[in-house]
């Protein structure tokens, strides 16, 4: 694409002939856009912002200034396979984040899913997926493989081991450090992180009714006040979930974890 062709594209950005980007974009001043990429209707790039493909941004995200966007893996596998990054809608993705796309050893693909803000400084590397309307607060580090399921709010200075799963609608405080998954619904704390309750205040915000966060406490107190052992554990919370929809979280969170979880 021309820089002449679209009046919302500032002169001095270099964008690669092959990527399609809607015409409603704006770019920023010294922006690098490369080959392989694709952005979305209403999306803002600010200046100063590196994006390298194969990378799919989708509609009415905002890219802040020196992020760098769809980079190589920091793997020492990677052989410069065509691996990608997906991006939904809707996301704010703050200055000198960097997030790197997948590897052919795990799913190919970065993914980031609608509605995230992700602030300063943040790094997701290669095969993360991250849901829809999560908060990763400045300096949130999130090392390859892991998951972290919609409405999670990770604090500032958060640091994941790979491979770690969080949960839907989990919280971390400042500085935590996690080796473990976290179950949805948890609040972590510490370092290495411990379980500190439930993310009620998270669940009202959310209308959650006080039935439903009456429910998850309860499970909670299954899983971690009660005694019994993890596996026995998660048999009562499965039980409790057949009348309870809120708490199929939990079992779609079990079946997919694959490492220990905070205790």
């Amino acid at each position: 694409m021309s820089n002449s062709e679209n009046l919302k594209i500032h002169p001095s950005a270099v964008i690669d002939s092959s990527a399609e980007i809607h015409p409603s974009v704006k770019v920023g001043a010294f922006t690098i856009i490369g080959p392989n990429v694709s952005i979305g209707a209403n999306t803002i790039v600010e200046g100063h912002v590196l994006i390298k493909g194969p990378t799919k941004i989708g509609k009415s995200n905002h890219i802040f200034s020196f992020a760098s966007v769809g980079d190589a893996p920091q793997d020492k596998k990677y052989a410069g396979e065509p691996t990608e990054l997906h991006i939904g809608d809707n996301n704010v993705i703050r200055e000198y984040c960097s997030i790197n796309r997948g590897t052919v050893q795990d799913a190919f693909a970065t993914r980031i899913g609608s509605h995230n803000l992700i602030m300063a400084y943040v790094h997701i590397a290669h095969d993360v997926q991250i849901g829809s309307h999560t908060i990763l607060a400045n300096n949130t580090t999130l090392a390859g493989h892991v998951h972290v399921g919609d409405h999670a709010i990770l604090g500032g200075f958060t640091k994941s081991h790979q491979f770690v799963h969080i949960g839907a609608h989990s919280f971390t405080a400042f500085n935590t450090g996690l080796t473990r998954d976290v179950p949805p619904y948890v609040m972590v704390s510490g370092h290495p992180g411990v379980p500190r309750g439930i993310n009620k205040e998270g669940l009202k915000r959310r209308d959650f009714s006080k039935e439903q966060i009456r429910t998850i406490l309860n499970a909670y107190k299954v899983l971690y006040r009660s005694e019994l052992k993890l596996d026995d554990a998660k048999m009562q919370i499965a039980e409790m979930a057949k009348n309870n929809s809120e708490l199929e979280l939990f079992n779609e969170f079990f079946t997919d974890s694959t490492r220990s979880i905070v205790r």
